[in-house]
């Protein structure tokens, strides 16, 4: 992942983020806060993983997939790179 170098900083705030919002379901549930305060945790925490997942994605997409049919002729390394976002994304939705 070479490439997210230029957003490295970016990427690992955002991570740090998400840290916090699962230290603080952990919290939660350790206080016995209620259904809907740890739902509304766990749904945050899985909007910024979602978050972050499209970010990374869509640089990959770009970087090997749309950006290398430009500027390179190698079909099988995109043919690669493709069935890798593939599955990535089958094992997303599992």
């Amino acid at each position: 992942m070479g490439h997210t170098i230029k957003d490295k900083q970016k990427l690992l705030n955002r991570v740090r983020r998400i840290r916090g919002q699962v230290d603080a379901i952990e919290r939660a549930l350790e206080d016995e806060k209620g259904c809907m305060e740890v739902l509304q945790q766990i749904t945050s925490c899985r909007g910024a993983m979602n978050g972050l997942l499209a970010v990374v994605l869509e640089d990959h997409i770009r970087t090997h997939l749309v950006d290398a049919d430009h500027s390179h002729g190698n079909h099988e390394a995109h043919g690669d790179a493709r069935e890798q976002l593939i599955d990535v994304v089958k094992s997303y939705f599992k």
